[in-house]
C-alpha cells in the first residue's frame, strides 16, 4: 500500500492522495486533488488495508504556527509529554536530518516494546518521515504540519504498517482500527495543546 499526500481543503477537511513513497517530490497542497477523505481534522481517521500493509492517517488542528508545532514534535526527548505511553530518544545522528535513528518505547513500566526508526525525510517545518526498522513494527510513518489559512496549522500523522503474524495480524489490526485512530488522535491533541504554550 502506498503512502499518501495530505491535502488541506479550504473547508478544513483533510484529503489523502496516494503517492509512490513518503519521500516523493514535495507537492503544493493547494494543487492536489484527492480521491480519499480523512474528513474534518477531528473526524474518524482513514485506514486502508492492502494485502500486507495497513494505512492509517489522522489529523488535528492546532492554534500554533507550523514552526512551533514542528519544533515541539521533533524535540524527541519531550515525546513522553504528548505521545501516549511513549518516550523517544535519538540513537544515531543528530535526530534532525535524514539518516538519523530514533528509538521509541511504548508501554507501562518494563512491559511494552521498542520501535526503532530511521528518519527518511526531514523538511522543517512541514514533514518528518521515518522507516520503522524494529521487529514488532515495520513500514513507514510521517508527521506533516500544514499551515492553515488565517493562522495555526493542521498536524497529520500517517502510518503504513505491516502487521506481524500474517493474516491473523491483519485481522487484529482491522479490529483495532478505532482504538489505533483514537490513540493517534489523542496524542496529536496533546501535541497541539503543548505547542500552544
Amino acid at each position: 500500500m502506498e503512502p499518501a499526500d495530505i491535502v488541506l481543503r479550504p473547508s478544513g477537511d483533510v484529503s489523502v492522495r496516494r503517492l509512490p513513497t513518503l519521500t516523493a517530490a514535495r507537492r503544493s497542497p493547494a494543487s492536489a486533488s484527492a480521491p480519499w477523505d480523512v474528513g474534518p481534522a477531528s473526524g474518524p481517521g482513514l485506514w486502508h488495508e492492502g494485502t500486507d500493509m495497513t494505512h492509517l492517517a489522522v489529523a488535528v488542528d492546532a492554534e500554533a504556527s507550523p514552526e512551533r508545532v514542528f519544533g515541539v514534535l521533533t524535540d524527541w526527548g519531550r515525546h513522553h509529554e504528548w505521545m501516549s505511553l511513549t518516550s523517544a530518544r535519538v540513537i544515531a545522528g543528530d535526530g534532525h536530518s535524514a539518516g538519523s535513528a530514533l528509538a521509541a518505547f511504548t508501554g507501562v513500566g518494563p512491559i511494552g516494546f521498542t520501535d526503532t526508526m530511521e528518519i527518511t525525510d526531514w523538511d522543517p517545518p512541514h514533514t518528518v518521515a521515518v522507516r520503522h526498522t524494529g521487529r514488532q513494527l515495520r513500514g513507514t510513518g510521517a508527521f506533516r504540519v500544514i499551515p492553515r489559512p488565517g493562522g495555526g496549522s493542521t498536524i497529520v500523522w500517517e502510518e503504513d504498517l505491516e502487521p506481524p503474524f500474517g493474516a491473523a495480524g491483519r485481522l487484529g489490526w482491522n479490529l483495532a482500527r478505532p482504538v489505533g485512530a483514537a490513540f493517534l488522535r489523542r496524542s496529536l491533541r496533546r501535541l497541539a495543546k503543548l505547542s500552544a504554550v
